[in-house]
């Protein structure tokens, strides 16, 4: 009798182990899986906007990221392993190193890498352009529902398993007495009846352990706690199975707009690749993706934001089915961001294709260029397209996607509201920048940037009051290269974090030197342009304090010049960092007025002292009327609240004289002087 309840003891164990261990194995392994490949899309979808430091898609795919039920925290960080986007809408942790205990771990890893620490599972994965690493993502997934799903269905089968124990060693003790005489005969039926049952569920729970959710646990008609048992294993199995199918449906599939999402779309684009090797027919993607998408997010809120982007997507779906013999997939790979996968249909001829792709490529840029209607008003947006052809611009999955993404960037640098094919071309371009982003690296050390200065002069007298500091290179080998291009890439790679202090430190060390101009009654002010991304530095104030404390110059003699678009698009932050330059004397102006989407709350609430009307304006002043009207109303506007006006891009003399008729306070622009080296400009200073 002890040796059969022993191994009906081991059997039950056995069948509660091998349950626990198939749970716990296969909702850990099911959560590492479709954590890595969620990590590996978003880094692979990161690589484009990481790459042009578009700070808002890298939000956008962060926020996405973040909504997910069980991610704790999605990061995404540079090479140096600061923090670039952690899915807030502050972004208060922007520039800061990772300190956790994986950091160091983490920023080393050469590949993807996945660590869990408690509860939570750490998944990372670099991002990379060739060899060039431009950082990381990490996402940490709570294992905690995961758990508490495990321990609950734990809980009922062991109870199950206890009674059972209970009553079979009440049958085993009776059955012992009334059957002592034939022992054996009793002990192989016992055998057979009690044990043989736990141990063919012991053998169903080892099928669930590798994934096998359909293999059948044996029926019993039996109506005692060895049939409960078995039923309540059943259904346990049913749970696990049910378990398993949501977290495939909530991982292949986009909350919002229940299109399929980046994990389904690339499997699915992975299985028709490997039907389409070497049977010479073609496939097309196509990467659709909202221009200003963010300010609809930022003026009117995010569920303003998903309205539209519902009605996107049946936009969308309606503009694909349009395509007559279309065989067609898409799916919304987060924020406003939707990708379309195109075939022929088995019945069409292939090289319709490129012609199919060509039609919904048009019919998207105008279809998603008309209004769409949201809470009984218009909103307009346009869409940037980039379209990548199977075999044509690449052969695998990766490539194909990665150059579609550029085509899309493509349209966007053309002017949005466009589509572009994808051409070897675009990778030229792409390996230009990256020389030029290597040459930059270290350009200020060796002497090849400087500064030049615009004079500005006061504009009812031409009396020279300031200038502002302008950034040149002198490449060796290119020779000039226009700022409107190298400062642009150093923005975007991060290098004008280390550029804009050595060029903060170089102008207001020039400006101590200057005298003051015959009329003026104190020395020339320098303006300085601050990037948007040092705006998000959370030393900036400190970073100028120092410029100002080494040079010896007054804080009334700098003028911060920040571009319009970059205070609106973090509005918050901006108003904090700009009260707090205003605090130590410095003078903040706002660049390029007119050009965004400012408006009169704006300023008020920003409380800069000057702006500069963009020289767009100017440019037209003597021909169209409605700059001129334009211009004279934002003089008005700024004098009525305090705000100094400065006109940029001056370059005829009626400019000027309309412009001083009307009161506007100071000018700079060709007509008036050219930008001077620091030694031409000390001297005009007198």
């Amino acid at each position: 009798m002890m040796l059969m309840w022993q191994r009906e003891q081991a059997s039950q164990h056995e069948v509660s182990d091998v349950t626990r261990q198939a749970m716990h194995g296969l909702l850990s392994e099911q959560v590492r899986v479709d954590g890595e490949a969620e990590v590996r899309q978003l880094a692979d979808a990161l690589t484009n906007p990481l790459y042009y430091f578009d700070l808002d898609a890298i939000g956008a795919l962060a926020r996405a990221a973040l909504r997910e039920s069980d991610v704790e925290y999605v990061l995404v960080y540079d090479p140096q392993g600061r923090i670039l986007h952690d899915g807030s809408g502050d972004i208060a942790a922007y520039g800061q190193p990772m300190g956790d205990a994986l950091a160091k771990e983490v920023i080393a890893a050469p590949g993807p890498h996945t660590r869990a620490i408690g509860q939570v599972l750490d998944v990372s994965s670099p991002i990379l352009v060739g060899d060039q690493r431009l950082g990381g993502v990490r996402i940490g997934y709570s294992m905690a529902g995961m758990a508490r799903a495990e321990e609950q269905s734990m809980r009922g089968l062991r109870g199950r398993i206890d009674e059972v124990g209970r009553r079979n060693f009440v049958w085993l003790l009776l059955l012992c007495v009334a059957l002592g005489a034939v022992g054996l005969a009793a002990a192989g039926l016992v055998q057979r009846v009690l044990v043989r049952p736990i141990k063919q569920l012991g053998d169903a729970a080892r099928e669930i352990e590798v994934g096998n959710f359909t293999l059948p646990v044996p029926q019993t008609s039996r109506d005692d706690e060895l049939g409960d048992l078995v039923r309540t294993f059943d259904r346990m199995r049913e749970s696990v199975a049910k378990h398993d199918r949501d977290i495939r449906r909530v991982a292949y599939s986009d909350a919002l707009t229940g299109l399929s999402n980046r994990l389904a779309f690339r499997e699915s684009l992975d299985q028709r690749l490997r039907a389409l090797q070497g049977a010479g027919r073609q496939l097309a993607l196509l990467f659709a993706d909202l221009d200003d998408f963010k300010r609809v997010n930022d003026t009117l809120g995010h569920e303003a934001g998903d309205e539209v982007l519902l009605q996107v997507a049946g936009r969308i779906d309606r503009a694909v089915k349009s395509i007559d013999g279309a065989d067609a997939m898409v799916a919304r790979f987060g924020g406003d961001e939707f990708v379309i996968l195109l075939q022929a249909g088995d019945a069409e001829p292939d090289g319709d294709v490129r012609a199919m792709v060509t039609r919904l490529a048009k019919a998207l840029v105008v279809d998603l260029g008309e209004p769409l209607i949201l809470h009984g008003r218009q909103v307009f947006l346009g869409s940037s397209v980039g379209v990548a052809l199977f075999p044509d611009d690449a052969s695998s999955a990766s490539l194909l996607m990665k150059n579609g993404d550029i085509a899309m960037y493509q349209a966007k640098v053309a002017g949005k509201n466009c589509y572009r094919f994808y051409s070897r071309t675009m990778d030229q371009a792409v390996e230009r920048r990256m020389r030029m982003e290597h040459d930059l690296r270290g350009a200020w050390g060796r002497g090849e940037l400087s500064l030049s200065y615009q004079p500005i002069f006061r504009t009812r007298d031409r009396v020279l009051v300031g200038a502002e500091a302008l950034l040149r290179w002198n490449h060796p080998d290119d020779g000039a290269i226009s700022p409107a291009v190298f400062i642009e890439v150093a923005e975007q790679s991060g290098l004008i974090e280390s550029i804009g202090p050595e060029v903060m430190r170089a102008a207001c060390q020039e400006a101590a030197r200057w005298r003051t101009p015959d009329g003026a009654g104190e020395p020339p002010f320098v303006s300085v342009n601050v990037s948007p991304r040092q705006l998000r530095s959370t030393d900036l104030v400190q970073q100028i304090g120092t410029a100002l404390h080494e040079a010896a110059l007054s804080p009334e003699r700098l003028h911060v010049e920040l571009t319009e678009t970059a205070v609106i698009s973090d509005e918050a932050n901006a108003t904090a960092l700009l009260a707090r330059l205003r605090e130590t004397g410095v003078r903040v102006w706002l660049d390029d007025f007119g050009t965004g989407y400012s408006s009169l709350s704006h300023l008020r609430r920003v409380q800069v002292d000057g702006l500069k009307i963009d020289r767009s304006f100017i440019t037209d002043l003597l021909r169209d009327p409605d700059d001129l009207a334009l211009t004279s109303a934002i003089i008005a506007m700024a004098h009525s609240m305090g705000i100094t006006v400065v006109a940029e891009g001056v370059e005829k003399q009626g400019q000027y004289d309309l412009l001083r008729e009307r009161d506007c306070d100071l000018v700079q622009g060709y007509w008036l002087g050219h930008p001077l080296t620091a030694a031409e400009f000390a001297k005009l200073a007198g």
